[in-house]
């Protein structure tokens, strides 16, 4: 019988600060006994940049990934509500979903964020929604907001005005939710129930400057807009950067709030060592 033993450190407190511990998880693994149906979890891809994907290269790589059928495939992406002109960069991308006029009266254009969600569909690719990040006209702390981050820059430069929270949850609500309604008449309830909404990226990290507490707020207003547009739709969240306490708590959160939360996500972090095997 041949036996695998993982060990995994997960570097929490390296991406959580330090109030979260490093956890100790030991896997043992029997690979000469059958467990079940074994189910690919690796048809799900993502990047920093949204905008690349409808350049040649990436309509090309998304179309080699919708090839890897006949499981679903999906991307995510970052910046898909990020306010911007549209042109990739480093740790960057933009769509200009969301601005206002002078008087606050918010403005909607789905142009660019429809054309990326077409190249993923038309190659066989389903959005992996990811509902952020803040845009310029929303955030509570908006300057200085576009980042021209590089290689030999520190890596916390990135995080500029949109990791903070709104300054208006309602006006928050109503853009995730007009997103969503436009992304059912464009592509139909069918097609949209079939996709993961998840409501941010590691907020326990530099990717959302807000509080636990705002962050709560955030994940329950962006839920009921997205179910306000499509009550079958499938949201989540956390999405953190490891597990630990922000990851129990944001449970606990659910629990008792009775936020309807579809899926539980976060990010493995660590660095595993192998023994006997």
């Amino acid at each position: 019988m041949f036996a695998a033993v993982a060990l995994i450190g997960l570097a929490v407190a390296a991406f959580a600060g330090p109030q979260e511990p490093t956890i100790n998880v030991e896997i043992r693994v029997d690979a000469a006994k059958t467990q079940g149906k074994f189910r690919e979890i690796w048809r799900f891809f993502g990047a920093d940049e949204p905008n690349y994907a409808t350049m040649k290269n990436g309509r090309k790589l998304i179309g080699e990934l919708g090839k890897l059928k006949p499981k679903a495939v999906y991307f995510r992406a970052h910046n898909l509500l990020t306010t911007g002109d549209g042109k990739p960069a480093l740790k960057w991308g933009s769509t200009n979903a969301y601005t206002e006029k002078p008087d606050g009266t918010p403005v909607y254009d789905w142009r660019i964020v429809d054309e990326i969600f077409d190249t993923y569909l038309k190659r066989g690719v389903r959005p992996y929604a990811q509902i952020g990040f803040m845009p310029e006209a929303l955030s509570s702390k908006p300057q200085p907001y576009r980042h021209f981050w590089t290689p030999a820059a520190k890596y916390d430069e990135i995080y500029t005005g949109w990791t903070y929270p709104p300054k208006d949850y309602a006006k928050w609500g109503e853009l995730v939710y007009q997103w969503a309604k436009h992304c059912v008449e464009r592509y139909g309830a069918k097609e949209v129930e079939q996709w993961y909404w998840e409501t941010w990226n590691e907020p326990n990290i530099g990717y959302w400057r807000g509080t636990p507490e705002e962050f709560r707020k955030l994940h329950d207003t962006a839920v009921a807009a997205v179910r306000r547009a499509l009550p079958t739709a499938r949201v989540g969240g956390p999405d953190t950067a490891g597990g630990g306490r922000y990851f129990r708590n944001f449970l606990a959160h659910c629990i008792e709030a009775g936020t309807p939360t579809d899926f539980v996500s976060f990010h493995a972090k660590g660095a595993p060592s192998y023994v006997d095997g």
